[in-house]
């Protein structure tokens, strides 16, 4: 996947993450503040900065970097964690648009995005189930 200038950080000592994680607890109003103006993130923004916080609580290191906005089938099936050929079979059948560049495939972020999100409406809750196997793949872990 094309990531442009990764910035990795590593986990929080223990004490700190848990002092994020209760500040965090019940809460996912975060205010901004840059150089000593308030800003209010959209939702998107908003729901981003909580997660990176999110993962800092639980001691997990992060890495953020941005994503171009036209991947490739390679990109975008490593993204959504998922094999390249079933991601070209789900665009040959029209489930995910894919605009071409010549010969060459070439998925829209949003696209991705969109479509992990309808996987994750479609997912049955965490611990439901009667432990059978769900049919079909979705997002790789």
């Amino acid at each position: 996947m094309a990531l442009i200038a990764p910035r990795v950080a590593a986990g929080l000592p223990a004490e700190d993450a848990q002092n994020l994680r209760y500040a965090l607890s019940g809460s996912h109003d975060i205010t901004v503040f840059v150089d000593g103006t308030v800003h209010r993130l959209p939702p998107a923004a908003r729901d981003a900065v909580v997660d990176l916080l999110g993962r800092f609580s639980r001691g997990e290191a992060v890495t953020v970097s941005s994503v171009e906005e036209m991947l490739t089938t390679s990109q975008a099936a490593e993204l959504a964690g998922i094999s390249h050929t079933y991601l070209r079979n789900m665009t040959d059948r029209g489930e995910i648009p894919v605009e071409y560049r010549g010969t060459h495939r070439r998925i829209r972020l949003a696209d991705i995005m969109a479509w992990l999100e309808t996987q994750k409406k479609n997912a049955p809750p965490e611990g439901a189930g009667d432990g059978a196997a769900t049919e079909g793949p979705g997002p790789r872990e």
